[in-house]
């Protein structure tokens, strides 16, 4: 009998990888095989650490006849060039967020699949956690009644003072917005529905930066993407949002993402995990109320989108992180920054379709079929 689990290798051996491949021992939709990085020492540690059969170079695995999906956790710049040549090469891919630094390599992406009748899936899966599957049964349930608004924030100063090499987070393509805007507009997208339009306002604030954590201590660089980005959204069931992302700010209190109902408020957890706490006040309570988790995958789950992906290629079923929603967001992003430089709203040309909720009671490492 065929061996039902998707053969998966990896390009890309740096610190998210591990992650994955240690999560992925959970699922029975795949199994990490083979993993490739432009560093071949790399590579060979990683498979070391993990016990993967392969290590190869990037055309090697490529070239690999046994592997039918790529995941990508090159770094950004790296993600378009890398999926194309896995596309190319016959095989679907799974990136790394963001899906390309531009539309233009996207589109090429999503054509190339397209014709080849192949996948491409994306991260952040996180919206497929336990916290933001239960906001998304809470809001289909009716418990806030009709969304009117949303807002996100994810403030911080940014990671000079203990990433090893935080220049690239400084430069177009990444930034706040590019970096961590993906979790927060993924999530509002699986809540509330796509964006029909958006009016955008960005500003570098400290054009050079000091490095702080080793081994580039002291070390300047110059900035070259914004690092303050605000965003305001009309979605296409006629909600309004707003979000804020800053590596520019030294504290602040505010939540990560709040949804605004006819008939309460939803508190969503941070989108950057897969768990709670979620938060509900309806309409007429004096306080919140913890609501507790109707869904699985609370604890770390990075590879679950991936899992959805490898279920969809063998049922023929659409996944729920897939290159439309990778796409819509990578759209709103830039034309945040788009509409900061023209100053004024500017129309989505894009969209995507709301992503079918997880149904409950699955079991750890499982999908729906």
């Amino acid at each position: 009998m065929p061996d039902p689990k998707a053969k998966v290798g990896v390009v890309g051996c740096g610190n998210i990888s591990g992650v994955y491949i240690k999560r992925s021992r959970i699922f029975s939709a795949f199994e990490i095989v083979a993993c490739a990085d432009a560093i071949m020492e790399r590579a060979k540690a990683k498979a070391a650490e993990h016990s993967i059969p392969k290590v190869c170079t990037v055309d090697e695995l490529l070239a690999d006849p046994e592997i039918a999906i790529v995941l990508n956790l090159t770094i950004p710049k790296a993600h378009g060039e890398i999926a194309l040549a896995a596309l190319k090469a016959g095989k679907s891919v799974y990136n790394e967020k963001p899906l390309a630094l531009t539309r233009e390599e996207a589109k090429k992406m999503l054509a190339l699949a397209k014709g080849k009748k192949l996948r491409i899936g994306c991260a952040p899966d996180t919206f497929l956690g336990a916290g933001l599957q239960t906001c998304r049964k809470l809001i289909d349930d009716g418990w806030i009644g009709r969304p009117v608004a949303a807002t996100a924030f994810m403030l911080g100063h940014g990671p000079e003072n203990w990433h090893p090499d935080p220049e690239t987070f400084y430069q177009p393509g990444a930034g706040p917005m590019f970096d961590m805007g993906p979790y927060y507009l993924t999530s509002l997208i699986h809540l509330i529905g796509p964006v029909k339009r958006v009016t955008g306002c960005a500003k570098i604030t400290f054009p050079e930066r000091t490095i702080g954590s080793q081994p580039k201590a002291g070390t300047k660089f110059k900035v070259t993407t914004p690092t303050h980005v605000v965003g305001i959204m009309e979605f296409e069931n006629g909600a309004v949002g707003s979000i804020i992302t800053s590596f520019d700010v030294w504290a602040c209190e505010l939540p990560r993402i709040e949804i605004y109902g006819t008939a309460g408020t939803l508190s969503c957890p941070d989108p950057n995990t897969f768990g709670g706490p979620v938060r509900l006040r309806r309409a007429g309570a004096n306080e919140w109320r913890e609501v507790p988790l109707s869904h699985g995958y609370a604890e770390q789950s990075r590879g679950v989108g991936l899992a959805d992906m490898a279920v969809g290629i063998r049922n023929g079923r659409p996944h729920r992180a897939n290159s439309e929603l990778a796409y819509h967001v990578l759209d709103i992003m830039q034309s945040f920054l788009d509409s900061s430089k023209k100053g004024r709203t500017l129309d989505m040309a894009s969209a995507c379709k709301q992503p079918a909720p997880l149904p409950l009671e699955l079991a750890d490492g499982a999908v729906d079929e």
